[in-house]
């Protein structure tokens, strides 16, 4: 069985290469990996600044500028919350959520494209991983 810590190590520099990778895919996009991760997570309704600052592990002076340029391209829109008026919201438009999709086919089109250049074992392999990695990032 592998150490937690050595297996830890190793996991965090794949977790690097991932993002980077992702990141070099989406270069040619209009918005950055990180307003991509935001607006995914508005995808299921309005948010309050808080929370999305909190989920993205940023203080909420620099979700409120990123949640600013998305509102100034018309990605997203800012609201109050109906229970508490001083508590701002943001929420993604049409505009916003059809770039999302894109950005995100275009993201799931390149990762098909690297899988596609394994093997059937190798690709089996990432397969009977993905519950155990669901299971880690449960909750989060």
């Amino acid at each position: 069985m592998s150490d937690p810590r050595v297996l830890a190590e190793r996991f965090n520099r794949q977790i690097r290469d991932i993002v980077l990778m992702l990141r070099r895919a989406s270069a040619t996009q209009s918005i950055t990996t990180q307003q991509m991760f935001v607006m995914g997570s508005l995808e299921g309704g309005s948010r309050r600044m808080s929370d999305l600052a909190a989920e993205h592990g940023v203080r909420l002076p620099t979700m409120t500028r990123q949640i600013g340029r998305l509102a100034r391209d018309g990605l997203v829109t800012r609201g109050r919350d109906t229970e508490d008026a001083r508590v701002v919201t943001a929420e993604l438009t049409s505009v916003g959520r059809e770039r999302l999709l894109r950005g995100r086919e275009q993201r799931i089109s390149f990762l098909a494209g690297r899988m596609a250049t394994l093997d059937d074992a190798e690709r089996a392999s990432i397969e009977a991983a993905l519950p155990a990695l669901e299971k880690l990032f449960a909750g989060l």
